[in-house]
């Protein structure tokens, strides 16, 4: 089964490191969250501060309209006729193994977020902030059309659609200054050295498989791999197949030696507030304007758009047969890895990727009979291709004592509602934050919630 597990392991991995805005979105309207440069540069704070190093500022996100709760299922051969409580969608005794899945496209988006070193201070006129940071983000788009074809794979024709899978890796110095630019302006802005560390994209396009004739199938996709890396390379076996003549070199593993830096870029954030009214302020911020000029592209494509090859009716199993599942897993592992095809193409050179820019719209209102109470709505939306996402969140923020505040919000974004919260204790010289964007809800054993949305922020940090 090994190829099956490398296959649900690299999607689960995706979806674990992987909405992927980075920062913890809740915080926004925090007046004492020392982190509000990072989601607009030009909120700045009233403390000086340094972080502790590699705890200072930590988050992980995900979103998505599918999980690990429809990719995996209560196995209803367990007891009797298998000692494994869990198993895959595809598991044909499963009388309903596509529930959950959205009948459009499935995505599932993630992004870490690792300070390693930040520091903000007030100098030359405006706040300033320096910070070392390690990003990684990774995306998922499967049409339902795919989910089906490998649950069934029954005799007749699947119009498929376009698959997307990327993930990329870098790390990011920054500088900000934000500064008053008259009694109701603040406006912020930050420069960002890139240095990246890998990126992948894996396209099929135009996914179409034809079931028809039970002895022959045939699969139709443009598809091609991108990976820029260091010390990365594709390997390739050659394999027979009884459909058709000769012999088939595809890609079917990877491997890595000595990753480290593979390519080099910029990024700027840019922002702006505007205190409309004693109680009512407006912001508007724009982050991650940039690109990654990577040195290698290690490509891989299908020279031929069509393939025919020996299908999947080997893994029908009924009746009372022994051979449940496992022993057709590795077969169907094989033709799950053969379905695109690849062939490798070796280092096409030099190319160039955005990291995907955040859009923050900000209103937030001071009840002006309890000024310790503030309310703010957060408009973000996510630019990145297929990947692309929106949300709006809604936050009740109060500040009960001069050492803590709070905050409680409720969002709606492209995938679902969800309900996050910060709680953030900053006393004189200390200053501890703990905060979700979405809570967890029910997690696997390896801490992925089962329904791809959650997320956890945290950071000790001291201030001056």
């Amino acid at each position: 089964m090994k190829k099956a597990k490398y296959m649900a392991m690299v999607l689960c991995t995706m979806m674990a490191g992987t909405a992927a805005a980075q920062d913890l979105r809740t915080g926004y309207f925090s007046d004492n969250f020392l982190y509000r440069h990072d989601l607009n540069p030009a909120l700045d704070n009233e403390d000086n501060y340094y972080s502790i190093p590699v705890v200072g500022n930590f988050n992980a996100n995900m979103t998505g309209n599918f999980g690990l709760e429809e990719l995996m299922h209560k196995n209803p051969l367990y007891p009797d006729r298998s000692d494994k409580k869990m198993t895959s969608f595809m598991n044909p005794y499963l009388s309903n193994p596509l529930s959950g899945f959205a009948s459009g496209d499935n995505k599932a988006n993630g992004a870490l977020k690792e300070t390693i070193f930040s520091m903000g201070f007030k100098k030359w006129g405006g706040y300033n902030t320096v910070e070392l940071n390690v990003r990684a983000q990774a995306d998922v788009s499967v049409p339902y059309k795919l989910f089906e074809f490998a649950a069934y794979a029954e005799n007749k024709h699947y119009e498929i659609g376009d698959i997307d899978l990327s993930a990329q890796a870098f790390t990011e110095l920054s500088f900000g200054h934000s500064r008053k630019v008259s009694d109701k302006m603040k406006v912020g802005a930050k420069a960002k050295l890139l240095m990246g560390l890998g990126d992948a994209t894996v396209k099929l396009d135009g996914v179409v498989a034809d079931l028809s004739d039970a002895n022959q199938w045939m699969v139709k996709a443009k598809a091609q791999s991108d990976v820029s890396m260091k010390g990365f390379k594709y390997l390739s076996k050659t394999k027979d197949y009884s459909s058709k003549p000769g012999t088939s070199n595809h890609v079917n593993d990877v491997d890595l030696d000595t990753p480290g830096p593979s390519g080099f870029g910029l990024a700027v954030d840019a922002g702006l507030v505007y205190k409309l009214t004693d109680d009512v302020t407006l912001s508007a911020s724009l982050l991650d304007l940039g690109a990654i000029v990577w040195t290698n592209d290690f490509r891989a494509v299908n020279d031929e758009n069509t393939f025919v090859f020996d299908g999947f009716h080997d893994v029908t199993i009924g009746g009372d047969s022994p051979n449940v599942l496992d022993d057709q897993a590795d077969k169907y592992g094989d033709q799950l890895l053969d379905f695109a095809n690849l062939r490798d193409k070796g280092d096409k050179g030099a190319r160039v990727t955005g990291i995907g820019t955040t859009l923050n719209v900000g209103a937030e209102y001071v009840l002006p009979t309890f000024q310790m109470l503030k309310i703010g709505l957060l408009g973000s939306t996510r630019i990145n291709g297929p990947h692309s996402w929106s949300e709006a969140r809604l936050s009740g923020n109060i500040s009960p004592t001069d050492w803590f505040d709070g905050t409680l919000a409720l969002a709606v974004n492209s995938y679902q509602a969800n309900v996050g919260f910060l709680a953030n204790f900053h006393a004189k010289k200390f200053n501890f934050f703990l905060g979700m964007d979405c809570l967890l809800g029910k997690v696997s054993k390896e801490f992925i919630p089962l329904n791809s949305n959650g997320g956890i922020s945290f950071g000790f940090n001291v201030k001056m």
